[in-house]
C-alpha cells in the first residue's frame, strides 16, 4: 500500500500536503519555534528516509506534521536525528 503523499502526483503534492499540514496544525498548541521547526525540516530533507519529500517511511507521518510538534521527536530507528542536533546547537 502505498503512502498518502506517494499517492498524489506530484503537481498536486506539495500543494495539497502543505494545505492538510496547514488545517491540522491550527488545532496544535504544543508546538516549536519556527527555528527549531525549519531545523527539524533541513535534517528531514537530507534523510534518507524522506518519501517522496512529504512522508517519513518509518512512521508514515506528513514531516512537515510531525516536525511542527514539539511533544514529536524523530522516528529514525536507533537514533533521534533532532534531538541530537539541537544538543550540538547548545
Amino acid at each position: 500500500m502505498a503512502c498518502k503523499g506517494c499517492l498524489l502526483e506530484e503537481d498536486w503534492r506539495k500543494t495539497s500536503v502543505q494545505t492538510l499540514i496547514d488545517e491540522q496544525l491550527a488545532f496544535e498548541t504544543d508546538v516549536v519555534s519556527d527555528e527549531y521547526y525549519r531545523g527539524r525540516l533541513t535534517l528531514c530533507e537530507a534523510c534518507p528516509s524522506l518519501v517522496s519529500n512529504t512522508t517519513c517511511k518509518h512512521c508514515g507521518c506528513f514531516v512537515g506534521f510531525r516536525a511542527k510538534l514539539s511533544y514529536k521527536g524523530c522516528p529514525y530507528p536507533g537514533t533521534d536525528k533532532w534531538k541530537e542536533a539541537e544538543i550540538e546547537r547548545i
